[in-house]
């Protein structure tokens, strides 16, 4: 029997990210489709709404983020080389990347699979949920489900006012991947790591796998189109991670472009969560927004949900900083000044938050 049962969807963004790396560990894994059977007898009894991936452990227990997966299954295994980088400025940015994929790609991704790839995903929808019935059955139970990821859009911050500059600034971004990837064959160097991981969970499972959007990436991107195979089926490289400590010069445009967009709507989530969390007490349950803020991308602005999980995936980011000697914070410091983000050097996050029964709560 193997060691980990991941219960999760080829269509999932972040199956996806798990997938990927427990292949490139070599874990003794298998993946079963979270059915609706699944969703009734594992994933709501353990975690309590309806979400995947979930990793069921050797030993029984639920892993449901997966950032948490990852974290869970490297401690298990004790192998080389970590997925999170070993030294400070590389984790440190493998972090920012992981927090860049998982909260702000999540544009792109959601916009193109929801707006040019709308019946193909209810049809894939329907026939992970229902596997046993026809095509056009699973088709309504698909559009029934997914009705509840399409009206995320606007909590996001996908309406008509900002699809332009989505569009824009994400097919920038596959160009600016494209020319890191003709240097390095992986994020962070010669293999693969967290940062690669995280990306694999939008650029595949929705950006690559939607025919739509995957036809428009094979042809503007190949190098991301190969890339994307590459990682996907867990392939080691051939290679390290850059030597020293150092970061590809290759990814500051990724890392500005990160600063540009993302790194505000933190700042203004953070203001919004300060309020919440002075009337809160220790224990409480995060909501999942703490009211709205305004985004900007390539020029075009509109308003999105205050979504806290950015700021949980913030807070480690802040802590790999805090974590590093005086050398190393020269460093880092340096880096961030170059790519328009030397505001994190100082910033604090109002409250600590922890994970408690799979949901966050205030530390």
């Amino acid at each position: 029997m193997p060691a980990y049962t991941l219960y999760g969807a080829e269509v999932s963004y972040f199956t996806g990210k798990a997938r990927a790396y427990l292949r490139w560990r070599g874990a003794d894994f298998e993946e079963q489709l979270a059915t609706q059977q699944v969703y009734r007898d594992i994933i709501l009894p353990n975690v309590g709404w309806p979400v995947i991936p979930v990793m069921k452990m050797p030993d029984g227990s639920i892993v449901q983020d997966t950032a948490d997966i990852i974290n869970e299954v490297e401690a298990a295994e004790h192998r080389q080389p970590p997925a999170l980088p070993a030294t400070p400025l590389q984790r440190f940015v493998a972090l920012l990347l992981q927090l860049y994929a998982d909260e702000w790609l999540v544009l792109p991704a959601m916009h193109y699979r929801w707006t040019y790839n709308e019946d193909w995903a209810y049809s894939e929808f329907g026939a992970i949920s229902a596997p046993q019935l026809s095509r056009p059955e699973q088709y309504e139970i698909g559009k029934k489900n997914g009705q509840r990821f399409k009206g995320s859009l606007p909590i996001l911050g996908i309406h008509a006012e900002t699809i332009p500059g989505i569009e824009r600034s994400y097919e920038a971004f596959l160009r600016e991947f494209s020319q890191h990837l003709d240097v390095h064959p992986f994020l962070l160097g010669g293999r693969p790591c967290l940062a690669d991981f995280s990306f694999i969970g939008p650029l595949y499972a929705h950006l690559y796998r939607d025919p739509e959007s995957g036809a428009l990436m094979k042809r503007l991107a190949p190098r991301v189109a190969d890339w994307v195979e590459r990682t996907n089926t867990g392939e080691a490289g051939s290679g390290d991670l850059a030597p020293d400590d150092t970061i590809p010069d290759t990814l500051l445009p990724i890392l500005k472009r990160q600063m540009r967009e993302q790194l505000p709507s933190l700042m203004a989530t953070s203001d919004l969560f300060a309020g919440w969390a002075a009337e809160a007490s220790s224990g409480d349950t995060v909501p999942r927004a703490v009211g709205q803020i305004e985004i900007s991308i390539e020029g075009f602005t509109g308003p999105a949900a205050a979504r806290t999980f950015a700021l949980w995936r913030l807070q480690a980011v802040l802590e790999a900083y805090a974590a590093m000697d005086t050398e190393a914070k020269v460093r880092a410091d340096a880096l961030l000044t170059s790519v328009g983000g030397s505001a994190l050097a100082t910033f604090q996050l109002p409250a600590r938050m922890a994970r408690k029964d799979c949901r966050l709560v205030l530390a």
